[in-house]
């Protein structure tokens, strides 16, 4: 099984740079998207008759928002972590009889920080999100996470120290979720791999040269880890400041 995760930046955007051609030659199983910024009725997605369409607006026009297409028919799908769903858009929950499916656009806390506390208290009702699905059938989790872990994860750390996305206060969080039972696939393959990002800011040469951030993530609770078979990053595709992340689970085993 394949599962692909992109945050597209605006979809529609996206279409204009070649998106639909990547999602044909793909031919994932699933393909979770954030950012997609739109409301109802802005776009209509040619993907193929075989995939079923779910979306998560935000309230606000142009901003934030997630979509799922999948061949997969869910078993249920939930807007949002609260029953009133989310203005933002941020979470959409699919239900499959083996696994629950939850792509996020984690929220950003801003250049100035301005909204990390915002960011902290998001967090800990996301883990505990989470850990309840977790509690009835394992969970993926895939998406801008809004965060690099570890040095590691991104080009130069050092001068990032208590910027947005390398704050102590954030990578403290992911920290908290992998050990409240997840597994981050990427580090769970190549533990060591440097080099290899999905985020690059627009500026010059920055992604030419490589200057990126590992920020995009498919997260699996720790049961799933014999399913797992790989995990990708696909530097190359463009579209997008983002890049796709993929999943790949062993045939059979959790569909």
């Amino acid at each position: 099984m394949k599962l692909i995760s992109w945050n597209v930046n605006g979809l529609r955007a996206c279409v204009n740079k070649g998106f639909n051609d990547f999602f044909a030659g793909e031919a994932a199983d699933i393909v979770c998207l954030q950012e997609t910024k739109l409301q109802e009725g802005q776009i209509c997605m040619e993907i193929g008759e075989e995939y079923e369409q779910y979306w998560n607006y935000a309230e606000k026009k142009g901003y934030s928002g997630t979509a799922v297409f999948t061949r997969l028919k869910p078993l249920s799908v939930r807007y949002g972590m609260e029953e009133d769903s989310e203005p933002e858009g941020r979470v959409l929950t699919l239900e499959f009889e083996h696994f629950f499916l939850v792509n996020v656009y984690t929220p950003n806390a801003k250049r100035d920080l301005s909204r990390l506390a915002y960011r902290m208290e998001w967090e800990d009702r996301f883990r505990a999100y989470l850990q309840g699905l977790d509690s009835v059938k394992p969970v993926i989790v895939c998406g801008d996470l809004n965060v690099a872990h570890r040095e590691i994860d991104l080009k130069n750390p050092k001068p990032n120290i208590g910027n947005a996305g390398f704050t102590d206060e954030e990578r403290g969080k992911m920290t908290e979720l992998l050990e409240a039972g997840f597994i981050d696939t990427f580090r769970y393959f190549y533990p060591d791999r440097e080099g290899v990002y999905s985020w690059w800011s627009y500026m010059p040469k920055v992604r030419e040269r490589n200057v990126g951030w590992r920020i995009d993530y498919f997260l699996a609770s720790e049961r799933l880890a014999p399913q797992l078979e790989d995990a990708q990053i696909s530097c190359e595709v463009m579209g997008s400041d983002h890049c796709p992340v993929v999943l790949y689970l062993k045939e059979g085993s959790v569909a």
